[in-house]
């Protein structure tokens, strides 16, 4: 959740959303394969070598030998590393999954059963409940995917592979750090295939900056099924980053006919006023209040929405640098609080279907006997799958490629 953080906890971020629909559909974290070391001499005398440099940086033997007692070398962490996936979706694709009917019901469902504790972190780091309750669904979907993969196991696997090795060894410091402070047990320390922990997701090194005792046990507890230590800890990172309490990340806006789409952009700041001078007005028609300087995002071009965006965003953008992922989390907050599901029209996607061909699509695939486990328009690995064996079936070029024709095809 700093510099670091971004290049490889929003790696995880894009991970859940890659896999939550259309794509195939999210699973629990009793449903994630349990990952298991297996021999391997060179690992075992990187250990050993590493352990000399721990001891020299304050690591104490008592931490050594018991976080290491059990870990060992996992190639599903090395194959994870050097396979992923960037996943260029359109915002509209990544709204689907981040702000899916699921993630908003469960959303505002969380948000009733935690609103006391969310309102004390607020009174203590002044951001809205909304606000954390998002970053929750989205880093860990309200904390049923947190990731069971031995963090000790999987930062000591990275650090030897040597392709990130100095990054990776720092956060497998970070984590000794933690458990030498007594926050969690070896064992209970478990997180993503790159070291990402807990129910908001922090890296080791951000959790020794930023993570807080909110519960007032003595421990800094986000991997506990009780969340609490978690949301204030991610509430801790916005405020220190700068959080305005009070004021909204951005709102969607429209755009007046022959916007100059060069004013675009975060390197292109006005006041609101500014910009209502120009003609832009909120989706009812009426000038954006002053929140303080503000840019004009065009995500998908000109003749997608449009947004506003105020401080707070930037703020976000600190948890994770993707404004996709800011805009998300700022959407979701408005969804949970009861807002509307996004106004302007998305144009087509490259094929020429806009989201209700694509759901269509997976609806008609589906009802054929070929299931896109999902129909929410987001054509991930599942939907591929399940119009390659369309293809197949229907003695086809497999290509798993969605387009109009083979929408025409199905109906």
């Amino acid at each position: 959740m700093h510099l670091t953080r971004r290049t490889v906890v929003a790696s995880l971020a894009a991970t859940l959303l890659a896999g939550c629909s259309g794509g195939g559909a999210g699973t629990s974290l009793a449903s994630e394969p349990t990952m298991r070391p297996v021999p391997n001499a060179g690992y075992d005398a990187w250990v050993a070598g590493f352990k000399s440099r721990a001891a020299s940086k304050g690591i104490a033997q008592s931490t050594l030998n018991s976080a290491f007692q059990g870990a060992g070398y996992l190639p599903d962490v090395i194959e994870r590393d050097r396979n992923q996936t960037e996943f260029k979706r359109s915002l509209e694709d990544y709204l689907a999954i981040a702000a899916s009917d699921e993630r908003v019901t469960t959303g505002r469902a969380k948000y009733r059963q935690y609103n006391a504790t969310l309102r004390q972190i607020e009174a203590k780091y002044g951001v809205e409940p909304q606000v954390v309750t998002a970053i929750w669904g989205l880093e860990s979907k309200y904390g049923a995917r947190r990731g069971n993969v031995d963090v000790i196991s999987a930062l000591s696997t990275l650090a030897y592979d040597g392709r990130r090795g100095d990054f990776f060894e720092s956060q497998l410091i970070a984590a000794l750090k933690i458990l030498q402070n007594g926050d969690t047990a070896p064992r209970n320390m478990t997180g993503s295939w790159a070291g990402a922990m807990g129910h908001t997701q922090f890296i080791p090194t951000s959790y020794l900056a930023y993570a807080v005792d909110f519960t007032g046990d003595g421990r800094r507890d986000i991997w506990s099924e009780d969340p609490t230590d978690a949301l204030a800890s991610a509430a801790a990172y916005l405020s220190r980053s700068g959080w305005r309490r009070g004021q909204p990340w951005g709102v969607e806006v429209r755009l007046p006919a022959g916007f100059n789409t060069g004013l675009a952009g975060r390197g292109t700041s006005r006041s609101p006023s500014a910009w209502a001078a120009m003609g832009v007005r909120d989706m009812n028609g009426n000038p954006v209040p002053d929140h303080g300087a503000a840019s004009i995002l065009i995500p998908q071009g000109p003749n997608g929405p449009a947004f506003m965006v105020f401080n707070n965003f930037n703020v976000i953008l600190r948890y994770n640098n993707s404004e996709s992922y800011a805009i998300g989390i700022g959407h979701l907050s408005d969804r949970i609080l009861g807002g509307p599901p996004i106004q302007g029209s998305f144009p087509p996607d490259a094929q020429g279907m806009t989201i209700a061909d694509r759901q269509e699509l997976q609806r008609r695939l589906t009802a054929k006997g070929f299931d896109t486990e999902g129909t929410d328009g987001v054509v991930g690995s599942k939907t591929i799958a399940a119009i390659e064996a369309y293809q197949a079936s229907a003695g086809l070029p497999v290509t798993g490629a969605p387009s109009l024709e083979l929408l025409n095809r199905l109906r």
